[in-house]
């Protein structure tokens, strides 16, 4: 008998420059996920959080997970830029990364850049 649908969380193993964002999600390595995405050494994965969510160590528990391979952690808040809460920026900082939020869309281009120059980055894009 066939079995139904199954869904998976999102990922995608490997690194790849985001080439589009927008109308409620991202474009990458020729294919499309709707919603908000972690861009992490271990690949692309989907990201339960939107601008009403707190900016929580909880909610980056993932990025915290594969710090020792994370530098820098570019925070897209969506289209308006949210300061980073101190607790967040503490145990981020603990685990040796460093943290800078901006908006979204200014986070996609940042982290296109710094992956181009094979840099240790990471980004928490908020879906716009």
């Amino acid at each position: 008998m066939a079995k139904g649908i199954e869904v998976r969380a999102a990922h995608f193993p490997g690194r790849a420059p985001i080439d589009a964002y927008g109308n409620g999600g991202f474009r990458f390595a020729d294919m499309s996920h709707r919603g908000s995405i972690l861009c992490l050494p271990s690949g692309i994965h989907g990201w339960d959080m939107d601008m009403s969510k707190p900016l929580s160590p909880e909610n980056f528990r993932r990025v915290l997970d594969e710090a020792a391979d994370i530098e820098v952690l570019l925070v897209g808040t969506g289209t308006e830029l949210r300061r980073l809460p101190e607790e967040l920026k503490l145990a981020l900082k603990s685990r040796g990364i460093s943290s800078d939020p901006m908006s979204t869309g200014a986070a996609v281009r940042t982290f296109n850049i710094m992956l181009a120059e094979q840099r240790a980055v990471a980004a928490a894009l908020i879906a716009v």
